[in-house]
């Protein structure tokens, strides 16, 4: 119930009069049944645009500090998150991590959406990087398709640092669904997890027109915090990647729509 009266009542209706989000691909997440959104993270309101465009509820994982915070600021935005159905998930890995992912599966196994950002944090400056395999691990126990979704935008209106933000357009586009029933019962093989995780991640960067950066983001946020030199292109730092070592599609990052509606 909380759910739709934020989406529908408080906060969505002046989400879209403001920030007048467009979505292309909507018609590739299935009026029922489960699935597997698997998105870039570009920035917070991430977890407010996507599911604003969608007509079904998708619930996100979400870190454990959004969940701890003190104060009424703190209590207020942990109150939101439970509200909406966020799942709390501490990014230290170990036994908490697996709890969170067993809550998504089990959403899954109900028949409904779940939604992962495979990177496992936001990217520090906009770039695609590389996908952790907890969602392949997901896609094959469940059996669910991985549905890719491309933010685009949200960096801007939103960058590090910025807590309100900035009134633009805000895009989200939705590829077809991957199905991964060949792989079904090999969720304990790491090579064929990797692969899996590589196949979405490319799926997103054709949909993004992301640079990727073949390491983790938060190694790369590490870098930056002790000051040492960013990580760029390929693991050698030379030459453009993709995901699993495919050929870097040629693709551009999506626009807005001319005509200026909301749906494509």
């Amino acid at each position: 119930m909380f759910y739709w009266l934020m989406k529908r009542v408080f906060v969505g209706p002046l989400l879209h009069l403001v920030y007048r989000p467009w979505v292309r691909g909507a018609q590739h997440v299935p009026a029922r049944g489960a699935a597997i959104l698997a998105s870039n993270h570009l920035a917070v309101i991430d977890s407010f645009f996507l599911p604003l465009v969608l007509d079904r509820e998708l619930v996100f994982i979400g870190k454990q500090e959004y969940f701890t915070g003190r104060g009424i600021k703190g209590r207020m935005t942990a109150g939101f998150m439970r509200g909406v159905g966020t799942i709390p998930v501490d990014r230290g890995g170990g036994k908490a991590s697996e709890a969170a992912l067993n809550t998504g599966l089990r959403r899954l196994r109900e028949g409904d959406l779940f939604g992962i950002y495979p990177e496992g944090t936001r990217s520090p400056d906009g770039r695609l990087y590389r996908g952790k395999t907890g969602v392949a691990r997901l896609a094959l126990e469940s059996g669910a398709p991985v549905i890719p979704v491309a933010m685009v935008g949200t960096e801007i209106a939103q960058p590090l640092g910025r807590k309100i933000p900035k009134v633009m357009r805000i895009g989200v586009v939705i590829g077809e669904p991957l199905d991964f029933s060949r792989y079904r019962g090999m969720e304990n093989d790491r090579f064929i997890l990797r692969s899996v995780t590589d196949e979405i991640m490319y799926a997103i960067m054709s949909l993004s027109g992301q640079e990727y950066v073949d390491v983790y983001a938060a190694t790369q946020k590490a870098r930056i915090a002790t000051g040492h030199p960013a990580a760029t292109g390929d693991a050698g730092g030379h030459l453009p990647s993709a995901p699993g070592g495919r050929p870097v599609p040629e693709v551009q990052v999506p626009v807005p729509p001319e005509d200026g509606s909301e749906r494509q």
